[in-house]
């Protein structure tokens, strides 16, 4: 593909990997709006169409993120080839993620599908298992990625320099601040104002890509 292709690849598909984010968060919200185990399968079977649903987005969103990786990579590899390589597998790890995150919601499916036979106490065992929060894993990967990519734009002046170091800002932020959520030393509300920051970052550079595109890279001193 030509470097406008490219560009323009990339952004379809950083605005369809937000859309598919949030078709995710909003259907599983839906179908998880309850308090206790008991509860919340209960509003699982009567929302099963919703967790269909769910399903079909995170492989979506998890499809788009590989589209990503060999995009992003595909733009900036002229710049470092070897930090767009480390950036391409940051990306595609981060994908990876999302798909082995679905077997959650697949066992959802299969649980309020067809118990086995299960009494209730183990079918809210299992249940309360599968909807434990799953640690974000992903968003490490992503940021990372996203912080690459960015800095490799910002060099070779490819991009805007204010979107350039927006991504480069709001992604080293996430590397910092996922992290310590994990460890649990930072709080998913602190960390939910940086993927803000990030997802400003996002739409902004989705919709210049498809507009715009992006610059030839500077060529690279040796």
């Amino acid at each position: 593909m030509t470097l406008r292709t490219t560009a323009k690849v990339a952004g379809l598909a950083t605005l369809l990997y937000i859309a598919a984010g949030f078709g995710n968060e909003f259907f599983l919200g839906r179908a998880t709006d309850a308090q206790g185990t008991a509860a919340t399968l209960g509003q699982l079977v009567a929302h099963v169409t919703d967790l269909r649903l769910t399903i079909l987005f995170k492989l979506l969103e998890c499809l788009s993120a590989f589209v990503l990786a060999a995009t992003l990579y595909g733009i900036t590899r002229e710049q470092d080839h070897e930090l767009a390589m480390l950036g391409l597998v940051c990306r595609a790890a981060e994908g990876v993620t999302l798909a082995v995150s679905i077997r959650m919601n697949l066992g959802l499916l299969w649980l309020v599908g067809s118990r086995l036979g299960m009494d209730a106490q183990t079918t809210n065992a299992v249940a309360a298992t599968l909807l434990m929060p799953a640690p974000p894993l992903g968003g490490v990967f992503y940021a990372v990625g996203s912080m690459i990519f960015a800095a490799l734009m910002l060099r070779g002046r490819m991009i805007p320099v204010a979107i350039a170091w927006l991504g480069v800002a709001s992604s080293a932020l996430l590397v910092i601040g996922v992290p310590l959520q994990l460890a649990g030393w930072a709080s998913a509300r602190v960390v939910l104002a940086l993927w803000v920051l990030a997802l400003v970052y996002s739409l902004a550079i989705g919709f210049w890509l498809i507009v715009k595109g992006v610059n030839p890279p500077r060529a690279v001193n040796s």
